[in-house]
């Protein structure tokens, strides 16, 4: 067999690793930001009906504009979204997969403010297209002056801006988003080229009280897209089924670069009954909401410093070694992330009983070693 090197890759992917979480047989499993609750029982039936109806007829392709589904997501979207303003993807990584692929490309530029979700560089890689670092603040905050000056050093074809952020957790003011949409409309209007503004909402559903979705922006901005998914809020991560909202040009686009027949009748199928049952399956949020508040409290009261959380995982710090607090969690049965940023670490809000066994396992670490506390912000 030959091994990596041997094969005539592409430059731009020579050296590069994989995107992975590790995946450990543990008890307590809180590393990936699932929805930890299972799918309630009525739900699964449910969509085993649909399925099953879909099954005798899957020597057909499936219906290739997904137009019920998209008539599903966008009742379920509301702010006047209609159907034709949505598509819809193989989880919201396959959909800004297309965005670049569309908008992006050799000698085009992708800007994020890292720390971000990490598949965005990995993305832009993937698609041939230039990535930009912007970068945040000391506390990974993101200011819509920053932003908007980096929009016009850049001039980019294409911002990623995840809100809330992933790893840390906290939703975006509007305010940025409208600072980076004018500054991609100013350079445009200085004879360059605008670029496509993208809002990552993965975890809209969880936000805090007054938060304010980047859905509310849309109207009247043809360069905005809001990226959701049904994998983290709605638990079918399995299910992979990821959507955006845009003005109806940008479906246009992305039907130039989709794969035929992208989306397999029975994830159709799935996603459009578990819309049906959308109340009973989102039961799950505010408890998830209620751990993640009780991780803030506890963690602070720990003397660590936890992040404000808008989605369902929270990014804390203060830990004098990250590494050795997360092998030590590990020790005890509980997989968090180590996102590789100093002195911190991300744990996934899941259930009462996962919450307790990780609030238990970090008391005793902590306990055990006050050390492990450290006695100054660290960055």
């Amino acid at each position: 067999m030959t091994d990596l090197s041997s094969l005539p890759l592409r430059d731009s992917l020579r050296g590069q690793s994989p995107y992975g979480a590790p995946q450990l047989d543990v008890p307590y499993m809180l590393n990936t930001n699932e929805n930890t609750h299972p799918v309630p029982q009525a739900v699964a039936e449910a969509i085993t009906a649909r399925v099953a109806k879909v099954a005798g007829g899957l020597n057909r392709y499936p219906d290739r504009e997904f137009t019920e589904l998209r008539e599903h997501l966008a009742a379920y979207l509301g702010h006047g979204i209609t159907p034709e303003q949505v598509w819809a993807a193989n989880g919201s990584n396959e959909v800004l997969q297309q965005i670049l692929q569309a908008f992006g490309g050799p000698g085009r530029t992708l800007l994020s403010f890292l720390p971000s979700y990490s598949m965005y560089p990995l993305l832009a890689n993937g698609t041939d297209t230039a990535f930009v670092d912007g970068g945040r603040a000391a506390d990974h905050t993101l200011s819509a002056e920053h932003a908007a000056a980096l929009v016009r050093e850049h001039r980019p074809n294409v911002v990623f801006l995840a809100s809330p952020n992933n790893p840390t957790g906290t939703a975006l003011g509007l305010d940025v988003i409208e600072a980076i949409y004018a500054a991609q409309a100013q350079n445009e209007a200085e004879g360059g080229h605008g670029a496509m503004v993208v809002v990552d909402e993965a975890y809209a559903e969880f936000a805090l009280a007054g938060t304010d979705s980047a859905l509310t922006l849309l109207r009247g901005r043809e360069r905005l897209i809001v990226t959701r998914t049904m994998s983290k809020a709605f638990a079918l991560a399995g299910a992979r089924l990821g959507y955006l909202a845009a003005d109806a040009a940008v479906a246009d686009a992305l039907r130039l670069v989709r794969l035929p027949y992208h989306l397999s009748a029975v994830t159709q199928a799935t996603a459009i009954a578990a819309l049906e049952r959308v109340d009973e399956l989102l039961e799950t949020v505010e408890d998830i909401k209620g751990q993640r508040d009780r991780i803030v409290a506890e963690l602070t009261g720990m003397g660590l410093v936890p992040a404000v959380s808008d989605s369902n995982f929270v990014f804390f710090g203060r830990l004098a070694d990250a590494h050795a607090v997360w092998e030590a969690l590990l020790e005890r049965g509980v997989l968090v992330r180590d996102v590789g940023i100093p002195h911190h670490l991300r744990v996934t809000a899941g259930t009462e009983e996962e919450t307790t066994a990780f609030l238990d396992a970090l008391r005793e670490i902590v306990e055990q070693d006050p050390a492990v506390v450290s006695a100054v912000d660290a960055d």
